[in-house]
């Protein structure tokens, strides 16, 4: 049998058989001794070194001009576990039992020449195995890896001189382990004995034992806790284990990925790859929080606690203005997010198909490396010359046509949004703005004047002066039918009417999010922009909501086929780092340079710019604009299957993964889109809604999103629509 390193025969003697083991790695012989040492403090269970005539154990011989160490073992009859077509309770209860005595035994031998020994498989020195995520192709596959990599940096790494160590086995998988009657009786291959962590024996032990499962948490409290009652474990060992659980099979298919491709036809290196894949995408579904409970739980430890959800709102509320709303009849307190899923402090898990801001995903490792390693390095403002800030700026520029040249950092879309109105009015001398029904453009008092959304309802002041609301193209969807001249009538008349004042400009969104997620009709941005632009106006993209890929083009303007004189940028540019930009070009750009200084304190910033880059770079490396395309048209296929099913659903619209599902029930006094979502959460998936009557379904979830956790969506929507 052929390992990484070695070569492995059974040999038979009559009846009896014997493992040679022919060494072809960098073993020296002063470590197999020393394992062999190791191997004679424990029972029959485990391989025992069978010396020759002379009493070596270990002998060197020469082959083909090749040094090679020898041994021959012992042979221990036995199923291995990954033949096994499940574990059951009894299997894994012994399997605790049997890791528990064996550490139990070597827990104070020690050993120069092991604990000299820094190996990659040693999930201590898991960063060793960093490098190799570059080989894994599939872009979901390499950014669990890394995600995990990044965990293991911010969650074990800070206990390496707290956790206690002891010679462990180290690599107890399905492949080494073996079973009798229902028992584990064996362990075999000492290849990775390591000094490590004590905790890391079941770190290594317990994914492979897991492959298969659907209960994972508590298929691994049941080695757990049989594994305490032979040797207690610390409650800080179990804080870090899920991490140390999750890298070992990262460690795993970062080796198996990088050998493969070195040794294609080596079938052993490859052969626990899939199962290794689909346990990580189950374990990151899991609630860290949940796991450690559950772990404590199996050890007799009381359960780390959280603030309780009343009281975090109470507090809230004194010193927060209730004005500042929050999601939910009842409010999740949320701890940890991973990608696209969130981690609530109760142990649940949410499946995110809302916050769009986290464009790449929750801690996206590469984001979360940028923060981190620019923030420790210099943070100052654009009064100083520092690379990062051009070089950011020339990577974001280049996703632009040539015309719009000239970038305006700022620290929010908000304030992107004030900015691109001080440049229109500062281009044209003149003051209106036409601006959509039901848009919205920012929180700052000019955002607000141009958002219908918010002055043209409950609190707002109405029109301001200069500004003048087009009516929202509304097509008949019940007759599939639209009115472009009343439409063009309507532009006429609003740009006719700011005109008398002066015309500045025209801002809206290609896909208005706040209205409810709706796309501006085929054809009507394209005549928006001529008769503004015929009336001395610029025109202002939206694309804070939309930008970014999330409609399947870059931009969300690219649709129409049109370019506008200003873009407005913010929300995923720095994936939930507080960064925006106004776009614009050199005409503009010297119209605004009349003599007062524009200086934004954090406006592009060291740290901000290295946030944007990554993002840049991750849309690019893991092609996230192509997954919105493939994703978005999947989702939306799916759903308008379920609309012949379910006419409680009156329409379907956006683009890409920025989607809106509208609900109206016949006669309908009250909207039943609100109850929807407060079911969707019950099921664990975060959505919102909006729109005209609050009926739109809003889904816009990290750009990541993938087929199967639309599946999971579209699953809980149809059970709760067949109640409904």
């Amino acid at each position: 049998m052929t390992g990484y390193d070695n070569l492995n025969f059974r040999v038979s003697v009559g009846k009896k058989k014997y493992v040679l083991k022919i060494y072809t790695g960098d073993e020296s012989i002063d470590f197999l001794k020393a394992t062999d040492e190791v191997l004679d403090k424990l029972s029959d269970q485990f391989p025992k070194s069978i010396p020759t005539t002379t009493g070596e154990k270990i002998i060197q011989t020469n082959f083909e001009g090749k040094n090679y160490l020898v041994q021959l073992l012992t042979y221990l009859e036995g199923t291995f576990l990954g033949d096994l077509p499940s574990t059951n309770e009894t299997l894994l209860n012994s399997f605790g039992t049997f890791l528990g005595k064996m550490n139990a035994t070597l827990l104070s031998h020690r050993s120069p020449h092991i604990e000299a020994r820094n190996q990659n498989w040693d999930n201590q020195h898991a960063l060793m195995n960093e490098d190799l995520t570059k080989y894994i192709t599939d872009h979901s596959k390499r950014r669990l890896a890394e995600y995990f990599f990044q965990q293991f940096k911010e969650v074990v790494l800070p206990y390496q001189y707290k956790l206690r160590k002891t010679i462990i086995q180290g690599d107890a998988n399905e492949w080494n382990t073996l079973s009798r009657n229902g028992k584990v009786s064996g362990l075999i291959d000492f290849g990775d004995i390591a000094y490590s962590f004590l905790i890391n024996e079941l770190g290594v032990a317990i994914p492979y034992a897991l492959f298969g499962k659907e209960n994972l948490v508590e298929s691994a409290c049941q080695i757990i806790k049989t594994y305490h009652e032979q040797l207690p474990l610390e409650e800080k060992e179990l804080e870090v284990l899920y991490y140390l659980i999750a890298i070992r099979a990262v460690v795993s298919v970062c080796n198996s990925t990088y050998q493969a491709s070195l040794k294609p036809d080596n079938e052993y290196i490859t052969i626990s790859q899939k199962p290794s894949w689909e346990f990580l995408e189950k374990w990151i579904t899991i609630n860290p929080i949940h796991a450690e409970n559950e772990f404590r739980k199996a050890c007799n430890f009381n359960n780390k606690t959280s603030a309780n959800v009343n009281t975090l709102l109470g507090i809230r509320h004194q010193v927060m203005s209730k004005s500042l709303s929050v999601s939910y009849k009842t409010p999740i307190h949320f701890e940890k997010a991973a990608l696209q899923y969130m981690y609530s402090a109760d142990g649940k898990t949410y499946l995110d198909a809302y916050n769009n801001i986290k464009h790449v995903g929750h801690c996206h490792p590469k984001v979360v490396n940028a923060i981190q390693r620019q923030a420790a390095k210099m943070n100052t403002n654009t009064r100083y010359l520092y690379q990062n800030l051009t070089d950011y700026s020339t990577q974001l520029l280049s996703h632009f046509p040539k015309k719009l040249n000239k970038v305006f950092f700022v620290n929010s879309g908000s304030a992107a949004t004030d900015a691109a109105l001080r440049m229109a009015r500062a281009h044209t001398q003149k003051k209106g703005m036409l601006v959509m029904e039901e848009g919205y453009h920012g929180n700052t008092s000019a955002g607000i004047e141009v958002s219908h959304y918010k002055f043209g309802h409950k609190g707002g002041d109405g029109e301001a002066k200069n500004i003048f609301t087009i009516p929202f193209p509304i097509i008949d969807l019940q007759n599939d039918s639209f009115n472009q001249s009343q439409w063009k009538n309507n532009l006429v008349l609003a740009i006719s009417n700011a005109q008398k004042n002066g015309l500045a400009g025209f801002i809206a969104e290609p896909i208005l999010g706040c209205a409810g997620q709706v796309p501006l009709p085929d054809g009507y941005l394209k005549m928006a922009y001529e008769l503004v632009r015929e009336a001395g106006g610029v025109c202002i993209a939206d694309e804070v909501q939309i930008g970014f890929g999330r409609t399947g083009k870059f931009w969300g303007w690219e649709h129409h086929g049109v370019i506008p004189d200003m873009v407005i940028l913010g929300k995923p540019m720095g994936n939930g780092h507080p960064i925006g930009a106004v776009i614009t070009t050199s005409e503009i750009a010297k119209s605004f340079d009349n003599g007062m200084e524009f200086f934004s304190s954090f406006g592009g910033n060291p740290v901000s710019c290295s946030i944007g880059k990554s993002v840049l770079e991750v849309i690019k490396e893991e092609e996230i604009v192509q997954n919105a395309i493939e994703v978005g048209n999947y989702f939306k296929s799916i759903l308008l299957k379920m609309q012949k099913e379910f006419p409680i659903i009156y329409d379907i619209r956006g683009e890409g993964l920025f989607l809106g599902i509208e609900f109206r029930r016949p006669n309908e006094t009250k909207s039943i889109t609100p109850n929807i979502k407060e079911e969707l959460k019950k099921r664990y998936i975060l959505t919102s809604t909006d729109g005209s009557g609050e009926r739109t379904l809003k889904v816009k979830p990290p750009m990541i999103f993938s087929k199967k956790n639309v599946n999971e969506f579209v699953l809980k929507l149809r059970e709760i629509l067949n109640q409904v």
